[in-house]
């Protein structure tokens, strides 16, 4: 409890950088991911906003939290923040699920955004609905092309859902879930491609005074540990709004691939009649006790429910 109540403390401390920027520096992120204790799940609440930023009606929000290929340890820290932000602010109900059969159309229709929690699939295929439904017993009755068609269905299902006007959110390593599909990467704005050795990190916002990124208004950038995620395509084409970037002078690149070249980390973007909401941050559990962090979410939750009503056009 004296490590998340300190931990608390510290994300809300300022310090001076260089100039006259401030920051919200969090504690260096332990490289050893624990599950979610009550401690960790108090200093989340306690750290969670009070109300949403915008009344509306409250929402319902499938969290979908099925990997197949890289474990990301903190994905049952990201369930309960989703949790934990819904039930605080009131903004939505949740429920959380690892079955892919939530994701079919008629189980999908009753949820207003899904959000998609570190579902890396294998490589270098990177299909994670063939992963599942190649391993899972349950569908052993199904030889090659039946599997197939019913991978291309949960995709479509989940484009339909966006297309028709609901709302996606994605966080962190979920952006490799069908990696090497064009359309579904198109809706998402980016694929996953490498990234160098975690490390301490400065998150930044685009555009200051842009709605999404109230939560950093008058507390500079975010320092903590990430992954610094380097996206395929079609990232290059910058098809969304940029919301976060982070500094890459100074970056531990042994690859040298990413270089000085500009690494956004979070952005919006409308898919038909939809909204997709993209956020990297992050990998540590740590980083989820970051108030700003968390209204952060919240506010990309409400904005990909058609709530939080902004400028989401190609920057």
């Amino acid at each position: 409890m004296k490590r998340s109540l300190s931990l608390v403390s510290s994300t809300l401390a300022c310090l001076f950088l260089a100039g006259s920027a401030w920051a919200e520096k969090l504690p260096y992120a332990n490289s050893k991911i624990t599950p979610p204790t009550p401690e960790y799940c108090a200093a989340v609440e306690n750290a969670a906003p009070a109300r949403p930023t915008v009344k509306a009606p409250k929402r319902k929000v499938l969290v979908f939290s099925r990997y197949t290929g890289f474990n990301h340890e903190v994905i049952p820290h990201v369930d309960r923040v989703f949790e934990i932000l819904g039930k605080k602010s009131g903004a939505f109900d949740v429920t959380v699920t690892r079955d892919i059969e939530r994701l079919m159309p008629k189980n999908l229709a009753h949820y207003d955004v899904l959000v998609l929690n570190n579902n890396c699939s294998v490589g270098k295929r990177r299909n994670l609905f063939l992963d599942v439904l190649e391993k899972d017993a349950k569908y052993s009755d199904l030889d090659a092309q039946q599997r197939q068609v019913k991978a291309d269905a949960l995709e479509k299902s989940i484009l339909d859902f966006v297309a028709g006007g609901k709302g996606l959110v994605a966080i962190h390593g979920a952006v490799t879930i069908l990696n090497n599909s064009k359309e579904f990467t198109a809706m998402l704005g980016a694929s996953f491609e490498f990234h160098p050795p975690n490390q301490q990190l400065t998150v930044r916002t685009v555009e200051p005074d842009h709605p999404l990124v109230a939560a950093f208004r008058g507390k500079g950038p975010l320092i903590h540990r990430d992954e610094a995620y380097a996206f395929g395509a079609p990232y290059a084409q910058h098809d969304f709004r940029p919301l976060l970037v982070i500094d890459t002078d100074g970056l531990k690149d042994p690859s040298g691939r990413i270089g000085k070249t500009v690494r956004y980390v979070a952005w919006i973007k409308p898919y038909g009649k939809g909204r997709v909401f993209y956020c990297s941050p992050s990998h540590f559990p740590e980083s989820y006790e970051s108030p700003t962090l968390l209204r952060f979410l919240l506010d990309g939750v409400q904005y990909a429910a058609g709530d939080l009503k902004c400028d989401d056009s190609k920057r």
